[in-house]
């Protein structure tokens, strides 16, 4: 876990430097440190962008106390599992990864809620779908065990196109990273979320 320790340091030193107390921490790997409009796309949540390197729901796990540690978020988004299987890992293997993610939420922040948002089709890991499709049933089979506690979000099926392949415009060149049009998407997904389950628009 090494190779994270510059970005996570730059975390830890993002302690007070909004102009507001933040309620909803975004966490996981690149789709969500890259989100360079974040504080404005999802202004009405108060954010805060911890995303971090190419991070994996693993990593997620084993930097959950330190990076968490200055807040008292009113909510958790949480992206994150698909560099797991870009890595090798079975879906079985980033469940209980995901597992071990909601033990941290329950021991460090028992009564906040958590959206998930599922794992993304992306281009250069199509050969991955069947895997990605697996693994998200798996984490949303365990959400729903929470009683509406923690929320599943589903972006894959609205990232493909009418003839069930990723919508290519809304990645960037490299099929990976989300385009601003992919971003544009995540924010009409979340805020209607939030709107929805939380009356908060």
């Amino acid at each position: 876990m090494i190779w994270y320790e510059n970005d996570v340091k730059k975390l830890e030193a993002l302690k007070g430097s909004l102009p507001y107390t933040p309620e909803t921490i975004l966490y996981g790997s690149s789709s969500i440190r890259l989100w360079e409009d974040m504080y404005e796309d999802l202004k009405p949540l108060h954010p805060i962008n911890l995303g971090f390197g190419g991070s994996t729901l693993a990593a997620c796990v084993w930097f959950f106390d330190r990076i968490m540690e200055p807040y008292t978020p009113h909510h958790i988004v949480c992206y994150a599992g698909e560099n797991d299987l870009g890595d090798g890992r079975t879906a079985e293997e980033v469940y209980l990864f995901f597992c071990q993610f909601q033990a941290c939420l329950q021991k460090r922040f028992p009564d906040v809620p958590l959206t998930y948002i599922s794992i993304k089709p992306s281009i250069t890991r199509w050969n991955l779908e069947k895997q990605v499709r697996y693994t998200n049933q798996l984490i949303k089979t365990e959400i729903e065990k929470s009683n509406g506690k923690y929320h599943y979000l589903d972006v894959f099926d609205r990232m493909l196109d009418a003839s069930g392949l990723p919508v290519k415009d809304l990645f960037e060149a490299d099929g990976l990273h989300l385009s601003r049009k992919g971003y544009l998407l995540w924010k009409e997904v979340l805020l209607n979320h939030f709107a929805t389950i939380f009356n908060i628009s």
